[in-house]
């Protein structure tokens, strides 16, 4: 059997990290933007992308954006994220958007506050749209924090936390995100915390996917890296989380497309 393309990268970090602050760099420079920003959640994906970029273009080049939510966000997020801004040296600029999130539900005719997806994606899409303001108002790049995992799988928000510049960790699964990081020094905290994307109480990704990370990354690796066959997977991992996965790669895939005109 093809040697898992998870255990080829583990051996190559150092690697890695060279080529994706040398992607950084090139596309910030080829855009002949100042800088880059990043939305820091305190989360491990956006931590990693922002030492990346640290590293690529320089600490006085990268502007973190923190946009918490008032009662939603947790004191702990908020604190990591302030540890990075520190660590990194890299300025940064606090945005709550609760009075922002209240200002739609007072205009749009049907809002309806049990709408859980509907409101988590307003949120994300309304962070879009302050890092957008920063980034067209400093001549800044939009850094994205998505990894291949959430991209594959459609686990991020439509013009919301998927609309940005550029993916630099896009090209990596979830359980390499937190090999590189370990790699950079990214505190362990950081690294081991529960993974959320905070859009309401109790949300965690895992419960959602409906299956770990590490088992979302080898079932991921085998059908989309190494090509195998659906069935052949199935002999390996329990058919009901290969089916999940599959299906969400599917139902998703307009996600990762840019919007479809009519051909005449």
């Amino acid at each position: 059997m093809k040697h898992s393309i998870i255990k080829w990268m583990i051996q190559s970090y150092p690697d890695i990290k060279n080529k994706l602050i040398s992607f950084i760099r090139s596309k910030v420079e080829g855009a002949g933007a100042k800088g880059a920003v990043i939305g820091l959640s305190g989360g491990i994906d956006s931590t990693l992308t922002a030492y990346l970029s640290v590293e690529a273009i320089g600490p006085e080049n990268v502007l973190g954006i923190l946009m918490p939510e008032s009662g939603m966000t947790s004191k702990e997020d908020i604190d990591d994220a302030l540890e990075v801004v520190k660590l990194l040296h890299i300025e940064h600029r606090v945005a709550e958007i609760s009075k922002v999130l209240q200002s739609f539900s007072s205009v749009i005719p049907d809002f309806d506050i049990t709408a859980r997806s509907a409101n988590g994606n307003l949120k994300a899409r309304t962070r879009m749209c302050i890092l957008y303001y920063h980034a067209n108002l400093m001549n800044l790049m939009v850094v994205g924090t998505g990894n291949k995992t959430e991209l594959l799988l459609g686990y991020f928000t439509k013009y919301g936390d998927g609309g940005v510049d550029i993916e630099p960790i896009g090209c990596l699964y979830k359980t390499q995100v937190r090999g590189l990081a370990r790699q950079m020094g990214v505190p362990a905290k950081i690294i081991d915390k529960v993974p959320t994307a905070g859009l309401w109480q109790g949300q965690t990704d895992e419960g959602e996917l409906g299956v770990t990370y590490e088992i979302a990354d080898k079932i991921l690796t085998m059908l989309v890296d190494e090509k195998r066959e659906i069935s052949d997977i199935k002999k390996k991992f329990l058919p009901e989380q290969v089916d999940r996965l599959v299906k969400l790669m599917r139902a998703n895939e307009h996600k990762r497309m840019p919007p479809e005109a009519c051909q005449i």
